[in-house]
Formats: C-alpha cells, sequence, structure tokens
C-alpha cells in the first residue's frame, strides 16, 4: 500500500480517503507495578495543516460522504503497516479502534495483504464500545469470534463513560476492560464506585485485566491501582508518538483469555430455548402461568442503577400489544438496550426498543423468549409454542427457566445474531 498526497495537494476529505494520506502514532501501553510498556494504542491522524487532521474531524467529515468505513479501514492498516515496518515485537500488544460501520464492511482489495502480513506476525488487541453493540450486535460478536479465531484479543473501551456499557461487557467477553479516563479524573462521583465494582467482579469472573487509561499524574496511577487496573496509559507514561527504534520488547505482556468461552456461533445459531433445554429440565405450561415469570423477568430489567439488556421473542407482531409495548419502552429509558423479535414487528416498535423482524418460517416465531443481564442479575425464560390452540391464555408452551449465567450468555448472544444492522448506523 502506498501513500500519496501533502497538504497543498489535499482539498478534500475524499483525497485524504482516495489517497490513503493518514498517519498513526502511537501511545505506550504499560504495566503498573513494573512501569514498562507491554504495547501500544494506535492513534489515527489526518494529514497536518488540513481541517481534517485531528481524528474526530476526520471521521464525522468522512462519515457525511458516506466513505467513513473505508477510512476505518485505511486506520486500522495503516497502524499494521506502521507496526510491521517497524519491528514490533510480537511479545508487544497492539491495540487498534474500530467504528461500528466498519464491521459489515469488508476490507478493500489494496489493503488486504497488509492485513493477511499483521494476522501473521502482530499481536492484536481490537478495542470497540457499547455503541457498536447498540448499531450492529450481529456483526459485532461475529467481528469478535473472527478475532479470537486468528489469535487477537477484544477490548471494551471507554468503560464507565455510560453505564449501560457494564451490562454489555459481558456479552462481548472482552480480553482487556478499558476504564474511561473520565473514572480517574472524576473519582468521587456516585457511579463511579458501580462502575469499578463490576469491572473488577467482571474481571475476577473471566480473568480478563482491567486497563485504565487518562493516567496523567503519580495520584491518578494510585487512583488505577485502587480501581483494579493492572495496565495503564496516559501522559504519565508517554505522549502518542512514533514507534521507538528499536521498538521495545517484553517478558510479560497482555494476557488473552482462552477462546473457549466465546465460541463462534453456530449458523444457523440455535435458539435460546434449544440452548437452554439441553441441560435444564423441560417443562409444560400455559401462557397464563408464564406470564407473571415473564413480568418479573421485565421487572429486573428496570434497574436504573445498574441498567441490564433486555432481549425478548414475542412470536408475532401482535403479541407485542400497546400495554406491552409501554412497559418496554419505559424500560428502555433506563436499560442499556432493549430489542424485541417477531414476525412483522418494525426495527423501532416502541421509543428507544429495537426492533427485529422474523420471517414466517424463522424458528424463532415459534419461541417466547424473555433474557436480562446486568452487571450481576441475569435470568432466561426461554419456552416454545406447543401448538395446541385453544383461548390464548390457555395456549401451551414447554419451556426452560435458567439464573446460570454463563447459560444466559450464550442465549443471549445467540439472540442478538437475529438483530441486523440498525438503519441510523
Amino acid at each position: 500500500m502506498t501513500v500519496t498526497g501533502s497538504a497543498q495537494q489535499i482539498r478534500t476529505v475524499d483525497d485524504i480517503i482516495d489517497t490513503r494520506a493518514v498517519t498513526t502514532l502511537f501511545q505506550p501501553l504499560v504495566d503498573l507495578d513494573r512501569r514498562e510498556p507491554v504495547g501500544y494504542e494506535a492513534l489515527s491522524r489526518g494529514p497536518a495543516g488540513t481541517p481534517w487532521q485531528a481524528p474526530m474531524a476526520l471521521f464525522e467529515a468522512a462519515r457525511e460522504i458516506g466513505r467513513a468505513a473505508e477510512l476505518d479501514w485505511i486506520c486500522r492498516v495503516r497502524a499494521y503497516q506502521a507496526a510491521l515496518a517497524a519491528g514490533l515485537d510480537d511479545s508487544m500488544t497492539l491495540f487498534v479502534n474500530i467504528e461500528p460501520m466498519a464491521l459489515r464492511t469488508p476490507c478493500p482489495d489494496d489493503l488486504f495483504p497488509v492485513t493477511v502480513a499483521a494476522q501473521g506476525r502482530l499481536r492484536v488487541v481490537t478495542e470497540i464500545t457499547e455503541r457498536a453493540i447498540g448499531d450492529d450486535p450481529s456483526a459485532l460478536l461475529s467481528t469478535a469470534a473472527a478475532c479470537r479465531a486468528i489469535g487477537w484479543g477484544v477490548a471494551f473501551d471507554d468503560v464507565g463513560s455510560d453505564p449501560a456499557s457494564l451490562a454489555l461487557m459481558p456479552l462481548v467477553r472482552p480480553d482487556v476492560v478499558k476504564l474511561d479516563m473520565g473514572l480517574l479524573h472524576n473519582p468521587h462521583r456516585a457511579e463511579v464506585a458501580h462502575v469499578v465494582n463490576a469491572a473488577i467482579a467482571y474481571a475476577e469472573r473471566t480473568g480478563a485485566v482491567i486497563l485504565a487509561e487518562g493516567i496523567e499524574t503519580e495520584e491518578h496511577l494510585e487512583m488505577a491501582r485502587t480501581m483494579g487496573a493492572t495496565l495503564g496509559q496516559g501522559l504519565l507514561f508517554g505522549a502518542p508518538a512514533p514507534l521507538p527504534s528499536p521498538p521495545s520488547v517484553c517478558s510479560d505482556g497482555v494476557p488473552l483469555l482462552s477462546p473457549d468461552g466465546v465460541g463462534p456461533v453456530s449458523v444457523p445459531p440455535r435458539t435460546p430455548f434449544e440452548i437452554v433445554a439441553a441441560t435444564r429440565p423441560v417443562l409444560q405450561t400455559t401462557k397464563a402461568r408464564l406470564a407473571p415469570i415473564s413480568r418479573f423477568l421485565e421487572s429486573k430489567a428496570r434497574d436504573e442503577v445498574e441498567p441490564p439488556v433486555l432481549l425478548a421473542c414475542f412470536q408475532e407482531a401482535r403479541f407485542f400489544t400497546p400495554a406491552v409495548a409501554q412497559r418496554f419502552a419505559e424500560t428502555a429509558g433506563t436499560a442499556a438496550f432493549v430489542a424485541v423479535l417477531g414476525v412483522g414487528l418494525d426495527e423501532r416498535p416502541a421509543t428507544g426498543v429495537r426492533g427485529a423482524r422474523l420471517s414466517e418460517d424463522d424458528p424463532l416465531r415459534g419461541e417466547w423468549n424473555v433474557i436480562v443481564v446486568g452487571p450481576y442479575f441475569s435470568a432466561a425464560l426461554t419456552a416454545r409454542d406447543l401448538g395446541t390452540g385453544g383461548s390464548e391464555p390457555e395456549r401451551r408452551f414447554e419451556y426452560a427457566l435458567t439464573h446460570d449465567r454463563e447459560l444466559v450468555l450464550e442465549a443471549a448472544r445467540a439472540l442478538m445474531h437475529w438483530i441486523s444492522p440498525s438503519e441510523a448506523a
């Protein structure tokens, strides 16, 4: 891949994208005990001397012309190229951001050779945010699985900037939890303790590591340790700059989780009922008797302090009644993410609620599922219509209920693969 163009030649954002005129700086990530680099975060910049040198301005302009996904690929590949050219040792981990809109966009042909070379020679952690789950859940989970399949890792970025990220985090099962710099810089806010406790609990359950961003002073460093961080980045350890020559080497790098915890979802994915019923008792009852269980789980999704994820299947749009839509809209006002699936449902069936339209022959059409995942609470009611007919309250279902967190997460991940990209994404 070649890069051409200068500030004088570049007149538009199209020029930047066409000439691949993006550069990469690298900020060190350090082990907080040894204060030694264990990796770098790649930070992209537009051409100096143009209005698009700052990455936010560059991406905003690219979105306006519909080329943000291509720009994202350029930024990632330029980071790989710079790391390869500098001879970055595979003991060092390269952190690279990915924008949600690029998840379903294939790599441009001219950038592909560098991507292949990076897969064979670099140790990469792909950084994503909770916004990617809201925009395109299916593609995000597929991307995370693809990263793990080639030995790369996943980081959940900006944890704490929005309390919703805490519930979404276990669905991705990141190797690295990156605490937002606002936690260090404003540690006395009431919500900070909730964020820190949830991050530590997740790290304790999974073996993930916590990285604190924005460490600029010794006081920030001490606070980062208090928050459970073992890795950090910030001006105290170095500003963004070109990679050092010769590049650093570390003896104890960033650990990655075993890929066994979240493997690729089967195609077609198993339904939540199939997942839960495979290991839990299956009982039979009527819709009227299942309804209180369903409403109880819905109520657990209204925790304003620890906002959870709520996913539900309603078989058909007619079962998502105005009263139900009102309840789900109220839940969406505080929840991390709320989605409903059914035949005939719109993409926005209620305020703040994501919808997914099922086909007439979709296996989910026969299921009634309510899944709640929070930082601590998790549960799944999975039921399958037995097709017995009769009055609505007396319709019979076979069902399985679980509070086993890993089983609930497996069912939730599978269900999210049915949710297509948002038109607003």
